[in-house]
């Protein structure tokens, strides 16, 4: 996923040598990756794992021929750019599906078993047809029904009514959307010969596991 990947290469709590490395292009930059590894007695090999962290992570540019120039960019700006780009389908998860004749004890059940806030109901075409929370669950066995045999469909929430998102779309939309509309997850959804199929899930959990890798 693409954030354990911007975690991974972007090393926002910078080391000692790559503090360095922006210091002497910050002062002589444009300056090549030679004459950085010759000021810091070092070999150009060494130092090209922390060039590419640092030109990947935004602190750094470079051009053919000319070399290393630093961006003016700080930590924060950097974070700021790299949220701004990351899309639903890179931190998407699985979505928890259910036929919408399932009966309401059979969905509180799956729920139990799958530890999640919500599950999408599905059509005969396996498309998207309604969304059922834990809200709803509740108020379903409430409602005087006999839970065994009164379907998902009788209380999930139906379209137009059904906030989705799909996998190209930016992440800081999906989570404005979580915002606004006071949800606990948003339906994935891709088209598929006219049919609208639910392929992940966006919730507040995965937000917040991607500002947590990227404070660490």
């Amino acid at each position: 996923m693409y954030y354990n990947w911007f975690v991974g290469s972007d090393g926002m709590e910078l080391n000692e040598r790559q503090e360095k490395i922006l210091k002497i292009v910050k002062q002589h930059g444009p300056i090549t990756g030679s004459k950085i590894a010759e000021q810091l007695s070092l070999t150009r090999a060494t130092l090209r794992p922390d060039l590419a962290i640092l030109t990947m992570s935004g602190y750094l540019d470079a051009r053919p021929r000319v070399g290393y120039f630093y961006t003016g960019k700080e930590s924060e700006e950097v974070m700021s750019s790299k949220i701004r780009n990351i899309i639903v389908r890179d931190v998407q998860s699985v979505p928890i599906l259910i036929k919408k004749d399932t009966s309401i004890y059979e969905a509180i059940v799956k729920m139990f078993l799958e530890d999640v806030g919500t599950l999408y109901a599905i059509d005969e075409e396996n498309g998207l047809a309604g969304v059922i929370s834990r809200k709803d669950l509740l108020r379903g066995t409430m409602g005087g029904n006999d839970i065994e045999k009164t379907p998902v469909s009788v209380i999930m929430t139906r379209k137009p009514s059904i906030t989705i998102c799909y996998p190209n779309d930016l992440l800081i939309y999906a989570a404005n959307q979580l915002i606004e509309k006071q949800i606990d997850s948003l339906p994935v959804v891709e088209n598929q010969d006219g049919v609208e199929r639910v392929i992940g899930r966006i919730t507040k959990t995965n937000i917040a596991r991607v500002f947590v890798n990227l404070m660490e």
